[in-house]
């Protein structure tokens, strides 16, 4: 291939343009002397015909080398090759009756070249420049500007354009002004580990790469902007999964003298325009509207996918002197009704059991409802009363299995919820073209956790509590309510946000119930609360996550196929090999010196690489 390679001459492009791109001739350019350019895709030799299909990154031609049109071009066009980089002149003629192709935008017609350059030659490429690709993501990140010219991955960063500018458009239409914001800030503790830059002006001093915007477009709320919004990028230290990065894209709105109603109403409003404009897609009504409290009832999760039933219902209370002992002893006994399970094979049931582990559960309790038995390994343990209490409020039918979770109510709620989505997922009463948007309202505003002993923010510690909680926020935590909302489509969060506090007592206040000790909030938040006593307006705001809402427009799997560069897993690039080592000499600029244990572990990954 090398020698190949060594004996074609590429051409310069000199005064040839392009009069049109590789998805736009159709039956009415028949006759028309055109000039198209892009890669080849495939190549065919017919015998005396060479066909080539070129491609761009708006679709596909077929061009055809003759003998008998163009004997030189015909000739010299031996040596094309996948992935060449042509320039073609012809003429545009229909195909032949039988080659027509319905599935192509160009696939009544073909160009008959009459001449041609080369502009560049292509190494083999290590997979597929197609849809159909079967290859691991690992190379198709590796070589991610091969994988970026197949088209779906094109149709996707398409979208994406399409969906930003959709955004702007709309919110530049109703008044919001933007404004950019700082990627080199302060490190504030906002839930997630910041990503440091050391200072070379300042030795020992960092700054962290924002979390969010959330604290400045506050700040741009005290300023009197009004509305706000920026497409930002946002970095965050965490553990990685397929709908996350360590750099990813949020759309940042905010308002000021604005309710809950004001802002989820122009948030709709704003989702329902992109879709539109986006997709085409049209939505009658308002999204309907459900408190976390009822989600986590009746779903067992803040998020729940509403495309499909098989909702979660509470029956400790009928089970709370049970003679099963797991019931008996349990804050909370759930149960998840499948019409018809009955037929459910052990093993399938074994594989859901090992599948709620991943949530902590110790293990799944199921009950199969036939004629005359209720099977189930501690159906023993029911007594009438309470074999009654559950078929009237389960509404049990011969045929139907439950399952049945207990113990802690987060692990019930988590365990179940999911294991009803797995459901959802192989029994197949997921309508994957349906779009089911909700609104989730009423969050806690503190939630416990078991790792720092202590409660946190549910959202931010910049969130608003309700108004009738003021007084009991610091005397108890676990009953406040937050003046939160999330906007979830099929079974994701794609939105999230809240009305702020606004007043500077009320924000050392929230401080105070977080465990922050006055020289803490003085030394970390200063600037802000100081801001906050100058005059702050009522505001609120929302913030979007781009690449899970292209992700879900797209359907794709991954937020990795919507992003032009992402990370892997382990937040490595493949393309650049990055994070990786820096020279001593620009360390010492920053005024830092390795451990030896992280040399040797910066050496060490990189020889694996």
């Amino acid at each position: 291939m090398l020698e190949e390679l060594k004996e074609v001459s590429c051409q310069p492009l000199g005064d040839w343009k392009r009069t049109h791109n590789c998805s736009e001739l159709t039956s009415a350019d028949n006759g028309s002397e055109v000039c198209l350019m892009g890669w080849v895709q495939y190549r065919r030799d017919h015998g005396g015909l060479i066909f080539i299909d070129l491609r761009d990154r708006y679709g596909l031609t077929q061009v055809v080398f003759s003998p008998d049109y163009a004997p030189k071009a015909h000739e010299e066009a031996r040596v094309i090759r996948s992935e060449y980089v042509l320039a073609v002149r012809g003429r545009v003629r229909p195909r032949p009756e039988g080659m027509l192709n319905p599935n192509l935008k160009t696939g009544e017609i073909e160009v008959v070249v009459s001449e041609w350059k080369l502009l560049n030659t292509s190494k083999t490429p290590p997979f597929l420049i197609e849809d159909r690709t079967d290859v691991s993501e690992n190379l198709r990140l590796q070589w991610r500007y091969l994988d970026l010219r197949r088209p779906k991955m094109t149709r996707n960063l398409v979208l994406r354009s399409k969906v930003a500018m959709a955004f702007r458009k709309a919110l530049s239409d109703d008044g919001f002004l933007e404004v950019e914001t700082p990627f080199l800030t302060k490190s504030t503790p906002e839930g997630a580990r910041d990503f440091l830059v050391p200072s070379r002006l300042n030795h020992g001093a960092f700054y962290a790469l924002p979390q969010s915007p959330q604290l400045f477009k506050q700040i741009c709320m005290v300023s009197g902007l009004d509305r706000y919004y920026q497409i930002v990028r946002c970095f965050r230290d965490e553990d990685l999964r397929a709908d996350r990065q360590p750099e990813f894209t949020q759309v940042d709105i905010e308002m000021s003298f604005a309710d809950e109603t004001q802002v989820m109403d122009m948030a709709e409003n704003l989702i329902k325009r992109v879709f539109h404009e986006a997709l085409g897609t049209t939505f009658s009504g308002s999204f309907p509207r459900m408190t976390w409290d009822e989600a986590m009832d009746r779903y067992g999760s803040d998020k729940p996918d509403t495309r499909f039933g098989l909702e979660l219902c509470n029956v400790t209370d009928i089970v709370a002197n049970s003679g099963f002992r797991v019931f008996a002893s349990a804050k909370l006994v759930k149960a998840l009704k499948v019409p018809g399970g009955e037929s459910m094979t052990r093993k399938e049931i074994d594989e859901l059991t090992e599948f709620v582990r991943i949530y902590g559960a110790q293990g799944l309790a199921w009950i199969k409802i036939r004629e005359n038995e209720w099977q189930s390994p501690f159906a023993k343990f029911l007594s009438e009363e309470e074999r009654n209490g559950l078929a009237q409020r389960l509404d049990l039918q011969i045929g139907d299995i439950v399952f049945f979770q207990a113990g802690d109510p987060g692990m019930v709620n988590a365990a179940l919820g999911a294991l009803r989505v797995r459901l959802g997922e192989q029994l197949g009463l997921i309508d994957e073209n349906a779009l089911n948007f909700l609104w989730v309202t009423d969050f806690p505003l503190y939630e416990y956790s078991e790792e720092e002993k202590r409660f946190v923010a549910c959202h931010h510690p910049f969130t608003a509590p309700k108004a009738e909680d003021l007084d009991t926020m610091l005397s108890d935590p676990a009953s406040a309510k937050a003046r939160a909302y999330d906007m979830v489509l099929n079974g994701n969060e794609i939105g999230g946000g809240s009305i702020r506090i606004h007043e500077a007592a009320i924000q050392r206040k929230m401080f105070k119930a977080l465990g922050f000790r006055d020289e803490d909030v003085e030394d970390q938040f200063g600037f802000f609360v100081q801001a906050l006593e100058f005059g702050a307006p009522p505001h609120g705001g929302i913030a979007f996550g781009l690449d899970r809402l292209i992700m879900l427009m797209s359907k794709s799997s991954s937020i990795r196929d919507v992003i032009a560069f992402p990370k892997t897993q382990k937040a490595t690039c493949l393309l650049t090999n990055a994070p990786s080592t820096v020279e001593p000499k620009q360390l010492r600029e920053l005024g830092l010196r390795l451990r030896e244990e992280a040399k040797a572990e910066a050496a060490s990954e990189k020889t694996a690489r």
